[in-house]
């Protein structure tokens, strides 16, 4: 049985190796966590005595097959989660992160089943974020950030890179979530800002290069 902290860390690191290193420093947990490189230090050391993570001092960390699997389950139960809350509950998607962070260490396998069942087995969370199904399998789509996207081409929204409260909570505001077909109208060639257009939407939203940026998206087929 693994503690709560033990199974953050693990997550953290599964989150970290995702985005192209094969090897996770101190640092990067340290920061991605907010607590002291010592504190860090200590538990990948409790965490490599359960042969969950692989980790030598100043060479990095990676995660065993044991260690990847109950990343990957804990990152099922979390969008889980967040999936239940927003299409069931009726949270907003910039509401359930905290509450799916609790949620997700509850153990009963039986209990995450029976909620993907009820769920009807999504395959994507309130984010565009792909849920791993009972084998740990993602089920992906080619994404680019909106930010890339030429002037004319037609695209829908289908995820987002920034999961902060403030991105989310400007998004609703301005009107974009996912599922949204947009055209990109005009790109600024000081700035890289963009002026878009948004389906069924009689007026333009004009975005910075940031905001497109954390934006994913997919063009549309065209006939």
């Amino acid at each position: 049985m693994n503690s709560f902290t033990e199974e953050n860390y693990l997550k953290a690191i599964y989150n970290l190796l995702e985005k192209g290193d094969k090897k996770i420093s101190t640092s990067s947990l340290s920061k991605r966590l907010e607590t002291t490189p010592a504190s860090v230090t200590d538990m990948l050391k409790k965490l490599a005595d359960k042969k969950l993570i692989s980790y030598e001092k100043y060479k990095g960390v990676s995660l065993s097959s044991n260690g990847k699997k109950i990343a990957i389950a804990i990152i099922r139960k979390h969008r889980l989660w967040e999936f239940f809350l927003v299409e069931k509950l009726g949270f907003k998607w910039d509401e359930v992160h905290e509450m799916a962070e609790q949620l997700e260490h509850i153990k009963s396998e039986k209990l995450v089943e029976k909620l993907d069942t009820y769920l009807e087995h999504p395959l994507f969370d309130p984010h565009g974020d792909p849920i791993p199904d009972a084998h740990g399998n993602f089920h992906t789509i080619q994404t680019l950030p909106l930010s890339s996207i030429s002037t004319n081409e037609k695209v829908t929204i289908t995820g987002v890179v920034d999961h902060g409260t403030s991105f989310l909570q400007y998004l609703s505001k301005s009107d974009l979530a996912l599922g949204q077909k947009i055209i990109v109208k005009d790109i600024q060639e000081f700035d890289k800002s963009m002026r878009i257009g948004i389906q069924g939407k009689p007026s333009e939203l004009h975005i910075s290069y940031e905001v497109a940026s954390n934006l994913l998206v997919v063009k549309n087929k065209t006939v």
